[in-house]
């Protein structure tokens, strides 16, 4: 039988309001108590007794036994979390940025206080990956776990490659479209993606990794000449978070933008959706795909770990105890695509070797292996304007 879940809720934005939409058609044993937001001036779509600016409204009501919490600010979001889980409160969470900065804490503070944090809507919105890593991967060998996680950029790249748009005029529509932010730089920079792939590889090998310490390139600097020769090449460019196993128990993570072939089924992931690629020792290959954005694909997602809560599901962080075993590396070489502007950069970045070079009138680039940790180093020079860095597969 499931339990009665009282409910006060941080943020009515987009993702509220989804929530909301889809908990009023449905009948699931639980109540939404007490609304907390930023603006008290905002017109509401309900009573205002509802609402509140002041947190302790849910923090300090005893009948609330349940926080969701949906806003942008990752550090107050955190402090919501914190205070919730250890006064007994169950926590749901779709931010990803505090959840992956935080989660050692997180994991720690539910152990001891013996409260729940999940977070499904956090990453690659409707669909649910975190769940699958858990429960159906818990066992398994997983050889990598890649794919499409940040709807935003993956609708820009998409109105490029399929209609021939500009990336400014691109991004234009998905600002107007909700998409996008007006500074845009947590999706197309890679940002985001890459506090969801900490989140992911948490799950998936068991490693508490700072996303600091994770490199992060996006498609920023992208421009038509990289889009021409992804063309030429019958390419499409993506921007792709990878977790991977390599060689002596190490884990690789990563986020740079990367020129995908038709036989890849991340090809034709399109617009605000998201798919996600798990390679298995057992499972073998396994895709997961659906809407990655927007309030009520993001908004099931959330609701499926309130529903979860009536049933006091936790996740068991099963490969954490395991995790002595795996260690987190930068030391790995991938083959790149690099455009840049002024030759003697190339004395200043070591490529492992060099396989094609090309001198156009209006750009130049090298083809070759160099290792992740030099990306790293070197990320300044190879992230200005006027230069761009892509995976080849």
């Amino acid at each position: 039988m499931s339990k009665k879940l009282t409910i006060g809720m941080f943020g009515f934005g987009v993702v509220g309001q989804g929530l909301y939409d889809i908990i009023k058609t449905k009948n699931l044993n639980l109540e939404i108590k007490k609304f907390v937001i930023k603006n008290a001036q905002k017109e509401r779509s309900l009573p205002a007794e509802l609402f509140s600016t002041d947190a302790s409204a849910i923090l300090d009501d005893p009948e609330i036994n349940t926080v969701v919490e949906l806003i942008d600010d990752a550090d107050a979001a955190f402090e919501i979390t914190k205070k919730a889980l250890s006064t007994g409160k169950n926590v749901v969470s779709a931010n990803k940025k505090m959840i992956a900065t935080h989660l050692q804490e997180l994991t720690a503070l539910q152990q001891k206080y013996g409260t729940s944090l999940l977070y499904e809507g956090a990453v690659c919105g409707s669909i649910p990956i975190i769940r699958n890593l858990e429960e159906y991967y818990d066992n398994e060998l997983l050889h990598s776990v890649s794919g499409i996680f940040n709807g935003s950029s993956n609708y820009i790249l998409s109105k490029i490659f399929n209609e021939n748009q500009s990336y400014d005029a691109a991004l234009k529509k998905a600002q107007e479209l909700g998409f996008a932010e007006t500074d845009p730089t947590l999706d197309v920079g890679g940002y985001d993606p890459k506090f969801k792939l900490a989140i992911v590889a948490s799950h998936a090998y068991g490693l508490f990794v700072d996303p600091n310490k994770i490199l992060n390139l996006g498609i920023d600097k992208l421009n038509t000449a990289d889009i021409r020769y992804a063309k030429e090449k019958n390419f499409k460019i993506k921007l792709i978070p990878l977790a991977k196993e390599i060689s002596n128990r190490e884990v690789v993570l990563y986020v740079i933008p990367k020129f995908i072939a038709k036989d890849s089924m991340l090809f034709n992931v399109e617009n605000e959706n998201n798919g996600v690629l798990v390679k298995a020792a057992f499972a073998d290959e396994q895709f997961f795909y659906g809407k990655g954005a927007g309030g009520h694909p993001t908004g099931s997602a959330v609701l499926s770990d309130i529903t979860a809560l009536r049933y006091d599901y936790r996740y068991e962080y099963k490969k954490h105890l395991d995790a002595q075993e795996l260690a987190y590396s930068t030391n790995f070489d991938i083959k790149v695509y690099f455009r840049y502007e002024d030759e003697n950069i190339l004395e200043n970045i070591a490529f492992k070797n060099i396989s094609e070079r090309f001198y156009g009138e209006d750009y130049k680039y090298v083809i070759g292996h160099i290792n992740l940790q030099e990306i790293i180093n070197k990320r300044e020079l190879i992230n200005q304007p006027g230069y761009f860095l892509a995976e080849i597969s």
